[in-house]
């Protein structure tokens, strides 16, 4: 529905995070780690799916996944060496720290051009695109 009113709730919510997390005084050693808000999607309820056990136990990490999208949210650790990066390939994901890698496995085919990550504060955030099954 396009004026579902808790869509719009979740939405106002998701905003008011944002300028809290924006506006936090770093200085006071005030941390926040990571969050994601996703509203409904076709009636379904998103939800979080944890592929297999992550092998590299020092990258933790989490998928939530919908109809159109991957939400992967990993945390990086504190005593890397090199710069952190996502591989994203059109079927796994992978997170590289310095010599350390967490794989992640996924069943759909990747849209690699309208996938992404970002790196803040020591959480990276990977917003993987579905491809489209061919008809």
């Amino acid at each position: 529905m396009p004026n579902d009113s808790y869509d719009d709730f979740l939405k106002h919510i998701a905003r008011m995070v944002e300028d809290i997390v924006r506006n936090l005084p770093e200085s006071e050693g005030t941390r926040f780690v990571g969050y994601t808000i996703i509203t409904g999607n076709n009636g379904e309820s998103p939800h979080v799916i944890h592929i297999g056990k992550n092998p590299c136990e020092e990258i933790e990490y989490e998928v939530v996944e919908d109809q159109d999208y991957l939400f992967i949210t990993g945390s990086l650790p504190p005593s890397s060496q090199g710069a952190a990066y996502a591989d994203i390939a059109t079927d796994s994901v992978t997170i590289i720290v310095g010599e350390k890698r967490a794989p992640i496995p996924l069943d759909s085919k990747i849209d690699v051009v309208h996938s992404f990550y970002r790196i803040r504060h020591g959480i990276i955030d990977i917003v993987v695109k579905k491809k489209k099954p061919v008809q």
